[in-house]
């Protein structure tokens, strides 16, 4: 698996099933930085919309 350098990164958006502490409990800094944007939701799903949504912002721009 790749690691990726998230902390550096200037925007990330997590997207989460729910509010829990996740995979064996262990508490994620990356959470809690400035950077970062929760998205709670089915990924597929919330993936899908966002997708979407940055479609519309280029069709939007373009008329």
């Amino acid at each position: 698996m790749p690691i990726l350098n998230a902390d550096q990164a200037k925007k990330v958006f997590v997207v989460k099933r729910g509010d829990g502490k996740g995979y064996a409990g262990i508490v994620n800094p990356l959470f809690y930085a400035e950077n970062c944007n929760m998205v709670y939701g089915d990924a597929q799903s919330v993936l899908v919309q966002m997708i979407e949504a940055v479609r519309g912002l280029g069709q939007s721009s373009a008329a």
